[in-house]
């Protein structure tokens, strides 16, 4: 089998590690909508904290998403010193749906994060053929009212390739359709997190289909509280 470099260099680091990592039911602290039917987390790491969340959309809501942004889907592009261009580094088609069709979505991403959508990014919906990529960089922009996190749900399995890796710490995670994936861009002192420097491996075998949220700092100030610590 063969791996995008990022990848093979994860397998050796993240093993002992991950045996100390756990499984849990979550009600995303309590949330009422999640008492009775609680969500099934996995801790993937624990610096950055990325958690999986299983089973988190339906198929009926990934077909949905997958039929209303084909017809609309243009080449990715990447924020260079403050402006969206098209670039070799991100090869992939995408959408940002601005009339979210399953508002249940966002609601459930919400639900399970404790964060507020309010001033959330829309959906963007993504897909990568054979040969889809992104290089390593960070979600967050540098300015203010960042992307404090994002939340990556996965829409489809992939055969071969296409993890999401963390070169910096060593983690590989790998596409599982029906899941997500959560990480903080920030530190709660407002700063970067640089170890969430991420890649999207090439899709060598199969289709990647993603959807992306992106979390803004603006109302989280009592849910995520920030902290004036330099090392937090």
């Amino acid at each position: 089998m063969r791996l995008c470099a990022e990848e093979r260099l994860t397998r050796g680091k993240t093993s002992k590690r991950q045996r100390a990592l756990s499984c849990r039911y979550s009600t995303g602290g309590g949330n009422p909508r999640l008492m009775y039917a609680p969500v099934k987390e996995e801790v993937e790491w624990d610096e950055p904290r990325i958690i999986r969340y299983h089973d988190i959309i339906s198929d009926r809501e990934m077909e949905i998403l997958k039929n209303i942004s084909r017809p609309q889907f243009s080449r990715s592009e990447v924020y260079e010193d403050g402006e969206a261009r098209i670039s070799v580094v991100r090869v992939s088609q995408s959408v940002f749906l601005y009339n979210d069709p399953v508002e249940a979505v966002s609601q459930r991403i919400g639900d399970v994060t404790g964060l507020s959508m309010e001033t959330a990014e829309q959906l963007l919906v993504q897909n990568y053929g054979i040969g889809g990529r992104y290089e390593p960089h960070v979600d967050a922009l540098g300015i203010e009212n960042d992307r404090i996190a994002t939340f990556l749900i996965y829409m489809s399995d992939v055969e071969i390739g296409g993890a999401t890796v963390f070169p910096i710490v060593g983690v590989a995670v790998h596409p599982k359709k029906g899941s997500a994936v959560l990480w903080y861009n920030l530190h709660r002192n407002g700063e970067k997190n640089l170890n969430t420097l991420h890649a999207g491996c090439p899709v060598l075998m199969g289709n990647k289909w993603v959807a992306n949220k992106w979390i803004r700092e603006f109302g989280q100030e009592f849910r995520s509280p920030c902290s004036l610590s330099d090392w937090e």
